[in-house]
């Protein structure tokens, strides 16, 4: 389909007009596209040759509108780092209406009035990193928002050291609702109501085989809660730390959202913190679960006039039930076992190996690539020999051993599973990085194929090996701000 057959629905409207902002977008310089995403242009039936023409790029900076199209941007509050901030919003993003039930929205068009102290813009570092690390998540079925395109200009803003220059990339969600959201509503004068109409719409966008059934709130909140353990858990089974874990950054529909100073584990550290500003570290690895169940909590009480409080809290009980059990069932996977055989959910192996790789300072998913590839327990070097210190690990194959014979299980058998959810390449922030140093020279072809490698994790890659490997010490587990 041609951009200019594509139309888009809004149905944001229905709220009261103090819910959001009508506004238009503020163009950046002299916009250059630097990628753009077949499988994401298949969303929403965009032919991906239009892309490549000017029409599109004016689409991306704000200047053209898709038929139907009235931009704005939406409010809502949070709890950062667990203090309540009453009003935030759409601060650097405008959204452009929903084309197959997908929600475009762009990030970096410009001031709204939700910006607070900031300049509306984002950077074209974050930009690359939202725009390939969406895209990895959901090839490992993760699921995530999406993103169509992202393009770099002559505009400048600063950020901590220096003046960088500015980008829009356009994000695809089936549901931009947060937690916030919620929280924002039930704070309004007619409270109930706007929070009765604000769950109908969530409930029509992410859960419509709730929308005729008794207690249709209540139930939303239970499989939020169900969604939620599931996606945290196969974070935690991957080693991916979101970072800025807010209840205004935790989407209603279960999904990852707003990718900041994220980053996949390098260095298995349990109490790893990938963003500097988290001093206290409650956003850190082994936090995640927690912060997610207590983001919940919050919405609980935000909801407390529309459904029944007492119930959706004692509910909660079971999010780490529920957590736990998806993701011994992927590290199971992961380490090529059949679980259900074993009396603890082979609990006690995983336990030792997180350990172990924390022990042997080892690179977390390079670990299960190559146990993967493992034919035989003679080559046992071939992981070992990557480790900074080998020990650790040559213990831990003791007892993987003995799981592996109890199981009755052969290498074939493992590899089989293990082939399905080991990835050969992980998208790491230093990789990132080095796209980032060539986009900012425009040169974008490395952002282009990591969006390749970031969509098909599993394949060869000729030419990018070295990205299979562990990352180099000096780039390993680094922090970084809620800007990159």
């Amino acid at each position: 389909m041609k951009l200019n057959e594509l139309e888009v629905n809004i149905d944001y409207f229905e709220f009261d007009e103090n819910l959001y902002q009508k506004l238009d977008a503020t163009p950046v310089l002299n916009p250059k596209l630097v990628s753009f995403n077949k499988k994401a242009c298949d969303l929403i039936d965009l032919d991906c040759k239009e892309c490549e023409t000017q029409e599109f790029l004016d689409f991306m900076n704000g200047k053209k509108l898709l038929k139907n199209s009235t931009p704005y941007s939406m409010v809502y509050a949070g709890h950062q780092f667990g203090y309540f901030v009453p009003q935030l919003g759409d601060g650097r993003a405008i959204n452009l209406g929903s084309v197959n039930s997908w929600h475009l929205q762009t990030k970096g068009s410009g001031l709204t009035k939700y910006s607070r102290q900031g300049d509306g813009r984002a950077v074209l570092r974050s930009s690359i990193r939202e725009y390939i690390m969406s895209e990895a998540m959901h090839s490992l079925g993760i699921p995530t928002t999406r993103a169509l395109a992202i393009i770099d200009s002559e505009s400048f803003a600063h950020r901590e050291w220096e003046s960088e220059s500015c980008s829009i990339v356009m994000r695809l969600s089936p549901s931009w609702i947060r937690i916030g959201t919620f929280e924002f509503f039930a704070r309004t004068d007619d409270a109930k109501a706007n929070l009765t109409q604000l769950a109908d719409y969530v409930i029509s966008q992410s859960y419509p085989h709730l929308e005729n059934e008794q207690n249709k709130y209540q139930k939303m909140f239970y499989e939020l809660v169900d969604r939620s353990s599931e996606l945290v858990a196969y974070w935690q089974a991957y080693g991916f730390m979101h970072g800025v874990l807010n209840t205004d950054n935790f989407s209603m529909a279960g999904l990852t959202i707003d990718y900041g100073p994220y980053a996949f584990m390098d260095y298995f550290d349990k109490n790893c913190i990938c963003n500097h500003t988290d001093n206290e570290g409650r956003y850190s690895y082994n936090n995640q679960p927690y912060v997610a169940r207590w983001n919940l909590m919050v919405l609980a009480n935000a909801m407390g006039s529309i459904i029944d409080e007492e119930k959706a809290i004692e509910y909660l009980h079971t999010f780490l039930p529920q957590h736990e059990n998806v993701y011994l069932n992927l590290m199971n996977k992961r380490l090529g076992l059949d679980g259900s055989k074993s009396s603890d959910n082979n609990a006690s192996l995983v336990k030792e190996l997180l350990g172990s790789l924390e022990s042997s300072q080892m690179d977390y998913n390079v670990f299960f690539y190559r146990l993967t590839n493992l034919s035989s327990f003679d080559e046992l070097n071939s992981i070992t020999d990557i480790a900074v210190f080998r020990e650790p690990l040559i213990n831990w194959f003791d007892s993987y051993k003995e799981v592996c014979e109890k199981e009755e299980s052969s290498f074939e058998s493992r590899n089989a599973i293990m082939k399905k959810v080991n990835p050969k390449y992980t998208i790491k922030n230093y990789m990132l990085q080095e796209a980032i140093e060539k986009a900012h020279e425009e040169d974008y072809t490395l952002v282009n194929d990591l969006l390749k490698i970031a969509q098909n994790p599993f394949d060869e890659h000729e030419g990018f090996e070295r990205y299979s490997n562990p990352t180099p010490l000096e780039h390993a587990n680094l922090k970084l701000s809620c800007s990159s």
